[in-house]
């Protein structure tokens, strides 16, 4: 099976929605489709891929606001993020006000997903790994036959996910990335929420948020 990806920033917040696809297959997955909706459409269709389903990280708007209208207009379901973000995705569209997301709608997703839970994507299978701190029911997805981890708002190359929300935790956050991110492997390459990706072992060696000299 041969695992191919491609990253399109999307809404004005310029999220990386990741699409991951079987190239033999031409089966894929939509990883947090934010908004612009079109975009996410045309780029399957050029592609060549016909989408499986939807799978969130989290329930911020810039990662869910799009998935109620990508799952209606492709007959898609949508699976996550935790259960403890519902709260959030109840409210996407008073989020998409704020920040101008139109196309924003409420969500209950097909299937809340938890730790220890296993996901069919590009035909390989990725474990669900509860990382909170950012958004309480925040998931990663991760396949350590492909080494590669989709880890939303939780690690970027340099930083790591806001916390200054009234719901946010910096120590779940921090202790989330060393006690179950690190331990992956430093070869695990990541997709992040925003900006571009990297390698845990970097992130492991020189992060000022939660590397050895942090």
């Amino acid at each position: 099976m041969s695992l191919k990806g491609a990253v399109l920033p999307v809404t004005p917040l310029q999220q990386n929605c990741t699409l991951l696809w079987d190239e033999a297959a031409k089966r894929a997955s939509v990883i947090d489709p934010g908004g612009d909706v079109d975009r996410i459409v045309a780029a399957l269709d050029e592609l060549g891929v016909v989408a499986e389903r939807i799978l969130l990280t989290h329930g911020h708007i810039d990662h869910a606001g799009g998935a109620a209208a990508l799952a209606k207009r492709l007959g898609l379901p949508v699976w996550g993020p935790g259960v403890e973000d519902r709260f959030l995705l109840e409210g996407l569209e008073a989020q998409g006000r704020v920040y101008g997301i139109a196309e924003a709608r409420n969500l209950v997703p097909d299937r809340w997903l938890a730790e220890g839970d296993t996901v069919p994507i590009a035909g390989r299978d990725f474990a669900v790994l509860h990382c909170p701190g950012h958004t309480p029911g925040h998931l990663v997805y991760v396949s350590r036959e492909a080494r590669v981890a989709l880890v939303g708002d939780v690690l970027f190359r340099g930083s790591i996910g806001r916390t200054d929300f009234p719901y946010g935790d910096s120590a779940a956050l921090i202790e989330a990335i060393r006690a179950k991110l690190f331990p992956l492997g430093d070869d695990i390459a990541f997709i992040c929420g925003h900006g571009p990706g990297g390698s845990l072992g970097e992130e492991r060696r020189s992060n000022p948020f939660v590397g050895e000299q942090a």
